[in-house]
């Protein structure tokens, strides 16, 4: 990787630790999550420039942080969150967003975003989770057509206050690549094989592959040894390193979802760093994988095929609904 690359992944990664900033209105702690945003109350895009869309637009709005980098043509998971301007994050506004090209091409748009808690039951909490008063909490998600690649300008539009407001991009233009060019294994292509070290490996040892308070129970199998036989799903995550503060909560996802989904599949949890330590680089795992951030996950089938993978945050619906695809999947 470039150091120009690094630079750039650090500084949205950045970005994404603003997301994860507490405090807000309490939205994600109800029993019920906030509607979807209805299109139809946002402006269309009818050929405008995302500067025609913020005009008439209520000033002062949130920042809109993305929490994701690898994007393609074709159809993608865009996550994000909303805070306002003391770092509080905003979880239960309507929120769209559109894209247009750099240099002012027209916008396409509202895309409806989706809210998806990373809350889960006490006993699948760390301490890091706990303790971090920073931790994400919720993220919203938007499907996000690309026609061609390049570089595109995002806007956010949120209804707050019954008020629609501009959402500020926290980060430059979204980088889009083609599906060739993406360096993370993609739908349907085999998984590397890689080993992942066990709890046999560690020798009881288990701080030595894994940051998490207390250590998470993803480590019985090594990923080399049944991939291709099991379904499996494979989190790369650092919960005590993570730079982007999610990744403590995606594993209590997944500890969560491995014990509701119990015997479904193998649950592989990858540390990010050698010997957990950030100085020392990526772990030979996470460059066979050619992931440029983290946390990323893989729901894989029996195949050895890639069924589902998530970037960044995501919610216990969401692994769900990755495993599902892994486990129907059908061994040709």
């Amino acid at each position: 990787m470039s150091r120009r690359a690094s630079i750039v992944i650090l500084l949205l990664l950045a970005c994404a630790t603003v997301v994860a900033c507490g405090g807000g209105d309490g939205g994600e702690t109800g029993d019920e999550p906030p509607p979807v945003a209805d299109p139809a109350e946002f402006p269309k895009a009818n050929g405008k420039t995302l500067a025609e869309l913020r005009e008439g637009l209520a000033r002062g709005g949130p920042v809109l942080a993305p929490s994701v980098l690898v994007l393609t043509t074709g159809q993608n998971r865009f996550g994000f969150g909303l805070f306002e301007r003391d770092r509080s994050q905003i979880a239960d506004a309507p929120a769209v967003v559109y894209v247009a090209p750099v240099g002012g091409g027209p916008a396409k748009g509202p895309y409806p975003a989706r809210y998806e808690s990373l809350e889960v039951k006490p006993q699948f909490q760390s301490q890091q989770s706990v303790q971090d008063p920073d931790a994400a909490r919720s993220v919203y998600v938007a499907d996000i057509p690309f026609d061609r690649p390049g570089q595109y300008e995002i806007l956010g539009i949120a209804r707050l206050d019954n008020r629609l407001v501009a959402a500020t991009p926290a980060s430059g233009p979204l980088a889009v690549m083609r599906p060739a060019q993406d360096p993370v294994p993609r739908v349907g292509e085999p998984a590397p094989r890689i080993h992942t070290p066990t709890k046999a490996d560690a020798g009881g040892d288990l701080a030595s592959i894994d940051t998490r308070v207390p250590p998470s129970s993803m480590h019985d199998a090594d990923f080399a040894d049944v991939v291709g036989r099991e379904p499996v799903v494979l989190v790369f995550a650092t919960p005590q390193l993570c730079q982007s503060r999610v990744c403590g909560p995606v594993v209590d996802v997944a500890e969560q979802v491995k014990s509701d989904r119990e015997g479904e599949a193998e649950f592989i949890h990858m540390e990010i760093y050698r010997d957990n330590t950030i100085e020392k680089g990526f772990r030979p795992q996470v460059a066979a994988f050619g992931l440029p951030t983290e946390p990323w996950l893989f729901a894989i089938d029996r195949r050895g095929r890639v069924a589902a993978r998530l970037e960044g945050a995501f919610s216990a619906g969401e692994l769900e609904d990755a495993l599902d695809k892994a486990t129907r999947s059908k061994a040709r």
